[in-house]
């Protein structure tokens, strides 16, 4: 390890206990997703006490942080939504939002998914100012809202509203410390059939609806062995997630029903090529084109600014080539920085990436503290550790590409 590698990693080392006490402030406080305004001012609040150049938040409330103004723009990326608590009784030695330290690990919602890798970020700027890493750079420390309902329409408005469009991205969702290249797609899809009620007494003078849904739900059950696979990211899957219908009343033949899919998508398959398996399922099933629609979903919540940015729920798969000289980078600033060759794999869900690489071609790759397991699950922890080792490669890295190391 050189001397500037050796530094970094001592001074992310003497700065544990305060990012783990940062991460815990940021515990402390509820931010599902639109709703993460108080979150978001603690960010800003901490990285001016970091001394970054400047903190800003932008339309959508996206706090953004920014550490050193030259031309090369790298970016690193920390949702700061999270999901629910689920079951409080599943929650042992304190609630989700009572964070703790114990055995090594902090506690609580959000420490893996994934407010553990803003703490690491906001670490890492310090570190880089400090020591001066950010030379030729701009270094940018994205807090981004609302992905936990809608994958990278925060990614989406920074670039095409914000005019942020960097060189090279860095997702920090949970990756065991390891480094991520890529990972499926996804997308929503709704499929809406149409019936005509009666009463439930002659039901042979109507049209069931939900009998149409359950012979199409069958059939795309049977997509799946059909579907793409993918060496490096695996296959694509396809399953129905929920199931409704309308009629009259409870005694009378369903004139609608609907069946929503969730459809992971691997190298290879597309928006188009996603719904057009969909549309031949129904076909398979005896359904004529009257008798059923397909649609892509579309979300258009308001964030906590009160600004609507509607976006179609459909989520690129993305990959970093392995000869990309970004991938090359990072694998040398892991090893100057942590000691040992980093595994490079992927993610099995999904990121902001499916925005800045799927739709931008912006090169991204990731590594995050804590494990992907306990990610959305109750006793969600992350190690003291990995908080340190994952600022320490966050300020390698910016230092590597920068010349510095």
């Amino acid at each position: 390890m050189n001397n500037l590698y050796s530094q970094i990693a001592q001074k992310a080392k003497d700065y544990e206990a305060k990012t783990a006490e940062f991460l815990m402030d940021m515990v402390r406080i509820p931010s599902y997703s639109c709703q993460e305004k108080d979150v978001v001012l603690r960010i800003k609040q901490e990285m001016e006490k970091a001394g970054f150049d400047e903190v800003r938040i932008d339309g959508l409330g996206n706090v953004i942080g920014r550490v050193g103004s030259g031309p090369r723009v790298i970016a690193f990326d920390a949702h700061i939504d999270t999901v629910g608590t689920g079951d409080l009784a599943a929650w042992k030695g304190g609630g989700p939002f009572e964070p703790r330290i114990e055995d090594g690990q902090v506690y609580g919602r959000g420490t893996v998914d994934q407010e553990g890798g803003m703490a690491a970020m906001v670490c890492a700027g310090r570190i880089i100012k400090e020591l001066g890493l950010a030379e030729g750079l701009t270094v940018l420390f994205t807090g981004t809202v609302m992905e936990e309902d809608c994958d990278g329409l925060c990614w989406q408005y920074l670039v095409r509203e914000g005019k942020i469009r960097p060189e090279l991205v860095v997702i920090t969702e949970p990756t065991n410390m390891n480094i991520y290249r890529g990972h499926r797609g996804r997308m929503e899809i709704r499929v809406t059939f149409l019936g005509r009620s009666c009463h439930g007494s002659a039901p042979e003078r109507g049209d069931n609806a939900i009998y149409k849904a359950s012979r199409c739900a069958l059939e795309i059950e049977k997509l799946n062995p059909r579907l793409t696979d993918d060496p490096f990211l695996g296959k694509g899957t396809v399953t129905v997630t929920q199931v409704t219908s309308s009629s009259p009343s409870l005694c009378a033949v369903a004139d609608g029903a609907t069946l929503h899919l969730d459809r992971r998508l691997t190298q290879g398959e597309t928006r188009d090529s996603a719904v057009a398996e969909v549309r031949a399922a129904a076909y398979r099933a005896g359904l004529k084109e009257s008798d059923f629609k397909v649609e892509v979903l579309r979300y258009s919540e308001a964030a906590y600014t009160g600004l609507v940015y509607p976006t179609e729920k459909y989520y690129p798969t993305w990959t970093m080539p392995e000869d990309s000289p970004y991938l090359a980078q990072a694998v040398e600033a892991y090893r100057g920085a942590l000691g040992k060759a980093p595994p490079v794999d992927k993610w099995t869900f999904s990121t902001n990436g499916v925005a800045t690489a799927g739709m931008h071609g912006i090169p991204t790759l990731g590594l995050g503290p804590g494990n992907e397991v306990y990610a959305h699950a109750p006793n969600e922890r992350c190690p003291l550790e990995h908080l340190s080792g994952a600022a320490a490669f966050y300020a390698a890295l910016a230092a590597r590409i920068s010349g510095k190391a």
